[in-house]
């Protein structure tokens, strides 16, 4: 059967964001005071071909996709393609 699966890959709390840091900074001076924190990360798209997309994505994000060190990630959706 074939998959779509997105993952959502952002950096760990606690990890320096620069990204993240200069954009809510950024926020803030356009008067968005309420902002208290920003991370930037990635989405990903994979289209697969499998009998199940329930462990492959997870192994995809910890081999590959993500560093598990630096990274969380969180499988946003598998839909049926």
């Amino acid at each position: 059967m074939k998959y779509r699966v997105s993952v959502d890959i952002v950096p760990r709390k606690g990890i320096l964001d620069p990204q993240g840091k200069a954009v809510a900074d950024a926020l803030h001076a356009l008067g968005f005071e309420p902002v208290k924190d920003v991370r930037i990360g990635r989405f990903i798209v994979i289209e697969l071909e499998a009998p199940d997309a329930g462990a492959a994505e997870r192994e995809m994000c910890e081999r590959l996709l993500a560093n598990p060190i630096t990274e969380d990630y969180e499988v946003a959706g598998v839909n049926a393609a």
